[in-house]
């Protein structure tokens, strides 16, 4: 890749915008504003690129490159969910199988995530994906496309925080079991404990909002040192399989027709441990000098996860003992832990990716936050107005904390009647996601194409651009398809992969929402970009 800091400078005299009201066409949702001013922690770069967008800075910037690479490392959290949640994988390819498909499947992401780190150079703002469509889009589909886009993310943000609570609460549980192995938690005990943590999650991103980059930067030494402390005992004290059950031997548990099926459905499973590396391009907003920072921190964040990824993956491959002990096993970590032989190293190393999890709920309920906040702006959602409300004071937009939290909270409801359903809609996460990644790639790919001009990035893919947006684009589109089966066959009720239907709902609610709130009172950010807008249209604030 190539870093060229090729985005034009400007004074602080050179923002002036116009004066007068917005016309009903490019926005009833905002006023303009009557010059760009320097904020605290903008950069020449920071200005400049909000000038070109559009948009009014509403935050501080107070994230740094250190605290900006921890906010996402630590939501990636990649070699914390290779033990808690990746051991799923061993149904289908076993141990050889998941350990080639981890390799495979990292090399061919990772064209996603440059794709998304250049886009986030060339327009570093909280709204992310969405705003990456209206402004790439084709004119005829930017207000529609965008508008799915948003509501795609939010839908994605929630059900991962939604999904990290569970996970923590799930440690809580493991923790027990160190000492009672038969203890479960039954699902109303589940639920209370999944809402105490997002109420403790809610406190650190409201009243602990000034602290976040501090904290986000310990999590950044505590995932590495964590790192370290959890690979030491499991090589020296637990038994080891054989370097040719390890990278040899691929198994097909899942009941498909052949291995390589049972291998592309474990992809899936590897995703979701490294996804995440875009969560900082919906605190752009926030960070200093964002549109080199930021993908500088998606990049090597998302390089350093997948390091740390494969090492964990090796160890737990040589120390969690039998494969079908592994696959029976409800914790296989937690085998994994018992295999050293000593409790209080188990309890040890679990209390550590207890807290390291829960670091990353924090960032997961900011980012949700950030991009519901952001959509707000552009009268994404009903109440919008509402939703957008800045706190200024603690540099947060408290009230849709609040909403996002109170979404997340209602699909942890849905434990109380059913893990099963509750597990489908958090499956949403990867399959959201990676719609809207695929939806702002193809646009900028499409603009390659067609050899139209894009914003510059210091951040540039360069010649390489058309190959990888191309390759990232396909791959995409074919992991949507997996992410539609279920984890094996024969498929009964209880086993179906229900998510794409859940999915496709809630499509069909936002296609709803739209023609009866969005399609006359959401602004597509488009309308602000430099450029783009009308005569008379000057910055965008809330």
């Amino acid at each position: 890749m190539a870093f060229e800091k090729n985005a034009p400078s400007y004074g602080k005299n050179n923002f002036e915008a116009p004066t007068q009201e917005m016309s009903p066409e490019t926005g009833p949702s905002s006023r303009l504003v009557e010059a760009f001013e320097y904020g605290v922690g903008d950069t020449t770069n920071d200005v400049s690129d909000m000038r070109r967008l559009g948009k009014k800075q509403e935050f501080r910037r107070n994230f740094s490159f250190l605290a900006t690479l921890g906010f996402i490392s630590i939501y990636m959290a990649t070699w914390e969910f290779v033990l808690v949640s990746l051991s799923v994988g061993l149904l289908n390819g076993g141990f050889g199988g998941l350990f080639w498909v981890f390799i495979g499947t990292v090399v061919c992401y990772s064209s996603v995530v440059a794709s998304l780190a250049e886009m986030e150079s060339m327009a570093p703002t909280s709204g992310g994906q969405y705003h990456w469509v209206s402004e790439f889009a084709p004119p005829e589909y930017q207000k529609v496309a965008s508008y799915a886009a948003g509501w795609m993310s939010t839908l994605g943000w929630l059900a991962s925080v939604a999904s990290s609570v569970f996970v923590v609460a799930t440690l809580i549980e493991v923790l027990i079991d160190v000492t009672n192995p038969s203890f479960a938690f039954p699902n109303w005990q589940y639920t209370l404990i999944m809402l105490a943590i997002l109420v403790l999650t809610i406190f650190l991103n409201t009243w602990g909002a000034r602290v976040l980059p501090m904290l986000e930067t310990i999590s950044l030494f505590g995932h590495i040192g964590g790192f370290i402390i959890t690979l030491i005992p499991l090589w020296v004290l637990a038994p080891k399989n054989s370097a040719h059950a390890v990278f040899a031997e691929v198994v097909n548990n899942g009941g498909w027709s052949n291995t390589g099926t049972s291998c592309l459905v474990a992809q899936v499973t590897v995703l979701y441990c490294n996804l995440g590396s875009d969560c900082a391009v919906h605190i752009s907003e926030e960070v200093e000098d964002a549109s080199l920072v930021v993908p500088r921190c998606m990049w090597w964040s998302y390089i350093l996860n997948v390091l740390m990824g494969i090492v964990i993956l090796i160890t737990m491959l040589f120390c969690i003992g039998d494969l079908n002990d592994a696959i029976n096993s409800p914790a296989p970590y937690l085998s994994l832990f018992n295999n050293t032989g000593s409790v209080g190293v188990a309890m040890t190393l679990t209390v550590i990716l207890f807290l390291l999890v829960f670091s990353g709920n924090v960032t997961a309920l900011a980012t949700t936050s950030r991009e519901a906040w952001a959509f707000s702006r552009d009268q994404g959602f009903p109440f919008s107005k509402w939703i957008s409300r800045m706190n200024y004071k603690r540099n947060v937009p408290d009230n849709a904390v609040y909403l996002t939290s109170v979404g997340s909270g209602v699909i942890c409801l849905i434990n109380l009647g059913s893990t099963t359903a509750f597990n489908i809609v958090v499956s949403l996460t990867l399959l959201a996601l990676l719609s809207t990644y695929m939806i702002s790639i193809g646009c900028v790919l499409l603009k390659r194409i067609r050899k139209q001009e894009l914003p510059p990035a210091r951040w540039s893919l360069g010649k390489w651009g058309l190959p990888i947006n191309a390759f990232a684009f396909a791959y995409s589109g074919f992991v949507i398809i997996f992410s539609c089966f279920p984890n094996a066959v024969p498929v009964t009720t209880s086993t179906a992969n229900w998510a794409p239907l859940v999915w496709v709902g809630v499509i069909g609610v936002a296609a709803v929402v739209y023609l009866v709130h969005g399609k006359k009172l959401y602004t597509p950010p488009v309308a602000f970009v430099e450029g783009r807008k009308q005569a008379g249209v000057g910055l965008q604030t809330i």
